[in-house]
């Protein structure tokens, strides 16, 4: 099972979101899946994504910012990182890139 927490214009994707709640989405993993190919199952447009985490890390972000950023950097090969059972992704919309900053 993968997680897939989604914030921003991203919470149109969970089945339940509420205001205050959030807004969480769970996959069954599958054999040789990536982030990529989780964005792909769920619907979600790469380019709707502003910043991925994996487990809590930064995997991937649109921000120029980043290198200077010291955010714990997940290990990985960005979208193209395998995925495993029990991992948990965190997936930021363009409007909420300066939030994580």
């Amino acid at each position: 099972m993968i997680e897939i927490h989604v914030y921003g214009q991203l919470r149109q994707y969970a089945s339940s979101s509420s205001g205050s709640g959030e807004s969480v989405l769970e996959l069954e993993r599958r054999s040789g899946e990536t982030v990529r190919s989780v964005l792909e199952r769920v619907g979600i447009d790469q380019e709707e994504v502003c910043h991925v985490f994996l487990n809590g890390s930064i995997l991937a972000t649109q921000n120029s910012m980043a290198p200077w950023l010291e955010y714990q950097k997940a290990e990985g090969k960005g979208l193209e990182t395998p995925v495993r059972d029990g991992d948990r992704l965190g997936l930021f919309a363009r409007d909420m890139a300066l939030l994580v900053v």
